[in-house]
């Protein structure tokens, strides 16, 4: 039996590729995370180039600090590790792609008001092609995400189709073109809701945001995760120092050794381009941008 999904909403998840849950994490929760991101925007202030905990915007300056991405949150915020292992994340999770699940990632993504940097179109998997794709990223929606101010969209229903070429030049790029890929512009939807909620992202759905020009924030926190029998492929660009540190990311359940193979499109993203591993870094490789771009 689910745990906390209506079987409703399982079956809108595996026809649309995602969901929004109104009001999903406690107040006192969102709180303590905007208290943890006014420490790393002190911290962001000090610095001049971003380093493997900020990642700042490209207009970031010491007299006017710009902070657009917080590396790996759940490793160095208790406040972010205890909320990933808390049932507010993971028992949606459990609901989706069950009992045994593995961490990919985190990020916080900022969005700051006026000038929040743009994330062209994508799907994650093609930046982790796994041997299935049981693999989803909850967003913890730290301020109120509106139309006005940036926020995620998806194409629904994009992750039952192919993953798409995200390269240029024979270089992987991190981002495609919709339009480019026969998907039309009028069928993206935005994912809306008030702070506190949660969005549902499938691993293979194409989705982006838009440069935030309105004058309120729209920071996430993502939880990226997949069943733990979905194994990285190689040249995936998951990070691999062997199965004893693969089972660290253990998040809940048992962990195997048996990969489960699913019959799923696959290309590999490489080879990677000179930069430094970031979506927005790697993204400068477009030579066509959907979004406009902070100036």
């Amino acid at each position: 039996m689910p745990e906390v999904l209506s079987p409703e909403q399982i079956e809108d998840y595996d026809r649309n590729g995602f969901l929004v849950l109104k009001n999903q994490i406690p107040d006192e929760w969102i709180a303590k995370i905007r208290d943890e991101i006014v420490r790393f925007e002190a911290e962001a202030a000090t610095m001049t180039a971003s380093n493997d905990r900020l990642d700042l915007e490209d207009s970031h300056s010491r007299d006017d600090p710009r902070l657009r991405r917080i590396k790996l949150p759940h490793t160095i915020s208790n406040v972010v590790r205890d909320l990933m292992y808390s049932d507010h994340i993971l028992a949606p999770a459990r609901d989706l792609i069950g009992p045994d699940l593995r961490l990919h990632t985190t990020k916080l993504n900022m969005k700051s008001a006026g000038y929040g940097a743009a994330v062209e179109w994508h799907q994650d998997y093609a930046f982790y092609p796994h041997t299935n794709d049981d693999i989803l990223a909850i967003g913890v929606i730290i301020d109120d995400m509106e139309p006005v101010n940036g926020p995620l969209m998806v194409y629904p229903s994009s992750h039952k189709g192919p993953v798409f070429d995200h390269h240029v030049d024979g270089v992987f790029a991190g981002a495609m073109s919709p339009e480019e890929n026969g998907l039309n512009p009028q069928d993206a939807v935005q994912l809306t809701g008030p702070a506190g909620s949660v969005s549902i992202h499938h691993g293979r759905i194409v989705h982006g945001s838009a440069l935030n020009t309105s004058n309120r924030a729209r920071r996430i926190l993502f939880y990226e995760m997949m069943a733990a029998d979905a194994f990285p492929i190689m040249g995936s660009m998951t990070r691999w120092a062997g199965i004893e540190d693969y089972d660290t990311r253990m998040l809940c359940g048992q962990s195997t050794k048996n990969p489960r193979l699913k019959d799923i499109p696959v290309r590999i993203p490489q080879p990677q381009p000179d930069v430094p591993i970031s979506i927005y870094e790697i993204q400068k490789g477009l030579k066509k941008r959907a979004f406009e771009t902070v100036k």
